[in-house]
């Protein structure tokens, strides 16, 4: 972003027991509308492993630890809806994988990693009913990165810790906007 709408000052610094792990695509690296890395830096328990940088697919095996519940963030036939009674079937604390990317890049991390094929998958089910995006939206749940890991940790730390990432997202939305010539409509 220009200096001018910088929002810096406006990342929150999230301790909680929720660990994120990002699996992005080398690609969105370097797009200025990517929000996963944003939500990193407002989450101090998060990881980013890149993927796509070449014919090698990046190990994921890191990733599978038994002291976290691990569930792969990705809206698929045999997701499960992510809801408070889904989290508290178990008392460990949650790592959420979450692929970021367009929809495309995102879609192929289930299945060109097979390490991750016993992994639970879960899904927000609530449509993305927001007027103003950073990236065209290609389904009704479709939502930036960010968008989806505030949701998502809204339901499993609680509506402040959601609220907090969200609000941070409609910052970034907000100056990018801005930066486009465009007036807003989410507030």
């Amino acid at each position: 972003m220009h200096r001018e709408r910088c929002i810096c000052e406006f990342i929150p610094s999230l301790q909680l027991k929720t660990k994120v792990s990002l699996i992005i695509h080398a690609k969105e690296l370097k797009r200025t509308t990517n929000t996963g890395r944003l939500a990193l830096l407002a989450l101090t328990n998060s990881e980013m492993q890149v993927r796509g940088q070449g014919k090698t697919p990046t190990a994921l095996t890191s990733l599978l630890r038994s002291d976290y519940r691990t569930l792969l963030f990705y809206p698929s036939n045999e997701a499960i809806d992510l809801t408070p009674e889904f989290v508290l079937q178990s008392s460990l604390p949650i790592q959420l994988i979450v692929p970021d990317g367009n929809w495309r890049q995102a879609s192929k991390v289930h299945y060109r990693h097979p390490e991750l094929s016993e992994v639970p998958r879960v899904m927000i089910s609530t449509p993305n009913l927001a007027l103003d995006h950073l990236r065209a939206e290609n389904t009704e749940h479709g939502m930036s990165t960010i968008q989806a890991i505030a949701m998502a940790l809204g339901i499993i730390e609680g509506k402040e810790v959601g609220d907090t990432l969200m609000n941070l997202y409609l910052k970034k939305l907000e100056q990018t906007l801005i930066g486009r010539g465009h007036k807003i409509s989410t507030h």
